[in-house]
């Protein structure tokens, strides 16, 4: 997503680590163990509340955490798109994930934000007569020769674009849940049918996976009613900031209104929350892109639903003080 003023959960996989005192020590019940034990108990319950982990907060409308999404997996670490990305995710603690879906020449669905692949990979070198190198120019094959990696850091030479089959795959090794953002629809029509095609080949449209892992987000208001007409069942985004006026039309095909965290206030949160969605549960808004600590904690103070950030770890802290 790209900070559009017009326009528009992740887990923390926490280790208790147990000291085993000697004989000679305090007894395991005394006062100031289980003293200790509770403040530790309590602060791992508190970070796994804010990143969206723990116990019953799977599922985001069955819990009050706030979610934490890694914008384009962990990209502050590691190429954005990439499945490195997605594993500086997992190792960072956070299980919800977003990325960006395109086509190629040749209709095969891949990871890439820009609709151009210049700025992400090394494709003026290895095509250099091809510009402006749109990512529809180019076939799945001549895309999957790409480096994807080394303009971020050479330590990630050799990262491929990956095909959405691949992304999801990953994911599910990962045990990982998507925010997928369907990038610039009226580029690729029928885009949303390919994009389910491709999920449910991956085993990600069951009734768990829907229920539970999965959001399906784009700019383009028309895209989100296409994948709500055809799997109502979907949990669906719209990103940007309609007038308050105009949230009980978006409230008929989309469960959440992703706004960019500039254009948002607590009063236009209240708003979104009172309207229903489609499932008929209140709106949501999971808010882009926040990578530092006070507009994280001035967005959770607004009530927002989640946070998309490039820097997940960064937004955790700041939430959990």
């Amino acid at each position: 997503m790209h900070a559009r003023t017009a326009a528009a959960t992740a887990a923390a996989l926490i280790g208790v680590g147990v000291l085993v005192l000697p004989a000679s020590a305090a007894p395991a019940h005394s006062p100031a163990t289980a003293t200790a034990k509770a403040k530790e108990t309590a602060k791992a319950k508190e970070t796994a509340k804010a990143t969206g982990a723990g116990p019953g907060s799977a599922n985001a409308a069955k819990s009050d955490a706030l979610v934490i999404v890694a914008h384009r997996g962990a990209s502050a670490y590691a190429p954005e798109n990439t499945l490195a990305a997605i594993d500086k995710a997992r190792e960072l603690g956070f299980a919800w994930v977003e990325n960006d879906v395109q086509r190629t020449k040749d209709g095969e669905l891949v990871i890439m934000h820009d609709d151009s692949l210049a700025r992400t990979t090394n494709v003026e070198q290895v095509f250099p007569g091809r510009a402006p190198w749109k990512v529809a120019d180019f076939t799945a094959a001549e895309i999957a020769k790409l480096d994807a990696g080394s303009w971020f850091d050479a330590k990630f030479k050799g990262a491929r674009v990956p095909t959405l089959t691949q992304y999801m795959n990953r994911v599910e090794r990962n045990h990982q849940k998507l925010v997928l953002e369907i990038k610039k629809p009226e580029l690729y029509p029928g885009i949303e049918r390919d994009t389910l095609r491709v999920l449910r080949k991956t085993g990600w449209l069951d009734r768990n996976h829907v229920k539970h892992k999965l959001v399906i987000q784009s700019f383009g208001a028309d895209s989100v009613k296409s994948v709500h007409a055809q799997r109502p069942d979907i949990k669906t985004g719209f990103l940007g900031t309609p007038a308050v006026a105009d949230l009980p039309a978006y409230a008929k095909f989309a469960d959440q209104i992703n706004s960019n965290h500039g254009t948002i206030t607590a009063d236009y949160v209240s708003a979104i929350h009172a309207q229903r969605g489609p499932h008929g549960r209140p709106l949501e808004i999971l808010t882009w892109t926040v990578d530092d600590a006070a507009n994280a904690r001035r967005a959770a103070g607004f009530g927002v639903n989640g946070i998309i950030t490039n820097r997940p770890d960064v937004v955790r802290d700041a939430v959990a003080d």
